[in-house]
């Protein structure tokens, strides 16, 4: 994995004023994405349905899901954003004097395939808001504004403009597989937490090497790629180092995978993802999506194995301890709540936080 890996134009919308800006943050998000995008969950039988469908989860971005886009200094730099108070995040709070940073890295700035060129660069006019040959450069959380011919995140101010270590400006586009067991003692018995007597929920995760944080094991999409592809061909390069495997052993290896991602799965959630590498003109957003290995005997044939961009992988017990990459605890959370497993010892945590 690297590091990144017919709607009208907003950049077709002249004049388009600070307050109709709010179109992509709310009408675009909740009337055209839920019209127009599959639901965020294959299975309806959710508790707390509405707080954990994305789209109410990006409306409290500035609460709790634009906060690490705010975070300095920016990975593997020195740049320092410039400081955004929370009552000023929101693109609708005029802001006068606001003077982000520009930051492209210089792995970016480079032209390696999976990235852009830069937004002035002759012959670059990237259809935003579009499909755009084999790049995706929609939102999956409807449209957004396009100024001065730059995209706008979405969330809000970020402190820091450019691409960063991101190489589309606009949305990024990632898969998350969030692959689980529940823990089970030599007997083969399924284990309980002993306050809350819910059973322990276990998930696959890696340790990336670029920040040493525990984190799912997903990649960007790369151009053309469906998601589903995405998804089995990152948990195989890294959680199962599939990569560096021997011909004959990556056909049983194929074998193995293709049983585990053709099983039951569900959609956690899809959208816009509180990343440290995003910028006020690039952002992640991610499908994450649970394949969960019930009886544990798929993944007995599948022994982890760090690979590609991976430190170390394991199987890791869930709890609200989790202090995971990016947003991703909040994503095995939903997994918990929809599995009815263990999350916390507090009797009521409080679905939406």
């Amino acid at each position: 994995m690297v590091l990144l890996t017919g709607a009208p134009r907003a950049a077709a919308l002249p004049g388009l004023a600070p307050a109709v800006a709010v179109f992509s943050f709310a009408v675009a998000l909740s009337v055209r994405g839920a019209r127009q995008r599959r639901p965020a969950f294959s299975i309806s039988s959710a508790n707390c349905w509405s707080c954990l469908h994305p789209f109410n989860m990006f409306n409290n971005y500035n609460k709790f899901y634009h906060r690490k886009a705010l975070t300095s200094p920016y990975p593997g730099s020195h740049a320092e954003r410039s400081q955004v108070p929370e009552d000023k995040v929101s693109w609708l709070i005029e802001w006068k004097d606001y003077n982000p940073v520009e930051y492209t890295a210089m792995s970016v700035l480079a032209g390696p395939s999976w990235a852009d060129p830069q937004i002035n660069a002759k012959g670059f006019s990237p259809k935003f808001n579009e499909r755009d040959g084999e790049v995706e450069r929609r939102s999956l959380n409807g449209l957004y504004v396009v100024e001065n011919g730059r995209p706008r995140n979405p969330a809000g101010r970020t402190g820091l403009t450019g691409r960063g270590l991101l190489g589309r400006w606009g949305p990024n586009h990632a898969a998350d597989p969030v692959v689980t067991r529940w823990k089970r003692d030599r007997s083969g018995n399924k284990i309980a937490h002993p306050v809350t007597g819910k059973n322990i929920l276990q998930f696959v995760a890696i340790k990336r090497i670029d920040c040493g944080e525990w984190a799912i094991p997903g990649g960007m999409v790369d151009p053309g790629e469906k998601i589903s592809a995405t998804l089995k061909r990152e948990f195989g390069e890294e959680a199962l180092n599939s990569l560096q495997k021997l011909p004959e052993e990556k056909v049983e290896l194929e074998k193995q995978l293709h049983k585990l991602f053709s099983q039951e799965h569900f959609v956690v959630y899809r959208g816009y993802v509180d990343d440290p590498r995003n910028t006020d003109n690039a952002w992640m957003e991610t499908e994450a999506v649970n394949y969960h290995d019930e009886t544990g005997e798929t993944m007995d044939n599948l022994p982890l194995e760090a690979g590609d961009d991976a430190g170390t992988v394991k199987w890791v017990d869930i709890d609200e301890k989790l202090e995971l990459y990016a947003n991703h605890s909040y994503f095995i959370k939903l997994v918990t709540e929809k599995r009815g497993a263990h999350w916390s010892e507090d009797p009521d945590p409080g679905c939406c936080e």
